[in-house]
């Protein structure tokens, strides 16, 4: 099928490797140098007070869909999360270690925690094992963040690009299952719920993400 559609593109598949290959050269970025300390705290608080972080710790659920047909249903108050995808509903207790989880309770852990940092990750900039770090910026204010520890893949860093309101307005990306350095993704279709402001929407130059269905309440 994938062949079908190259040869119908007139793209061989050596013609394909060697794009890849150009794209990654020319446009795979390291990871810039930043520096810690005030000036990274003092923008920190500038973002979490512009999305009401201290609404968002108050809340006690959160329903959302993800691309993909991925639904949750976070009680967090009770520290449980409904899962569904495709044929599967799985009610996940994240209270249990990953070492207790069966297959299918792991694969619906492994997409919720994927699938809300693309909601939440904001408010999680502070969680233990981040660090913050100040990147000088042509086109906005810079916050590197890396998570040394916790999630699935830990050791990922975003550089978040403020707005003048402390609005993020995209990141960039150095991520494991990301094999482009640097790739750009914005943060967009902001909307406040009961106080608290949540992008829904996520475009860059390979895919379009749209989170839909959003609730929550205290």
């Amino acid at each position: 099928m994938i062949k079908s559609i190259f040869k119908f593109l007139g793209i061989g598949l050596v013609t394909l490797l060697i794009i890849g290959v150009l794209v990654y050269l020319f446009l795979d970025e390291s990871v810039p140098n930043g520096t810690k300390g005030q000036d990274a705290e003092e923008l920190t608080d500038e973002m979490l007070k512009a999305l009401n972080k201290p609404a968002f710790d108050s809340l006690n659920y959160i329903a959302f869909t993800y691309p993909g047909g991925h639904s949750y249903e976070w009680n967090r108050g009770e520290n449980e999360v409904r899962v569904v995808w495709e044929n599967n509903d799985v009610l996940l207790d994240l209270n249990h270690r990953k070492e207790e989880l069966s297959t299918l309770e792991y694969e619906a852990y492994e997409y919720f925690v994927n699938d809300s940092f693309w909601l939440i990750a904001p408010f999680k900039i502070r969680d233990s094992g981040v660090v913050r770090s100040f990147v000088e910026m042509e086109d906005g204010r810079g916050l590197l963040v890396t998570y040394t520890t916790g999630g699935v893949t830990p050791g990922d860093s975003y550089l978040w690009i403020l707005d003048e309101n402390g609005f993020p307005k995209a990141w960039k990306l150095w991520t494991s299952n990301v094999p482009l350095g640097g790739l750009k993704v914005g943060w967009g279709g902001w909307v406040e719920k009961e106080g608290v402001w949540f992008s829904l929407f996520h475009p860059s130059k390979i895919i379009d993400m749209e989170i839909t269905d959003l609730e929550v309440s205290y």
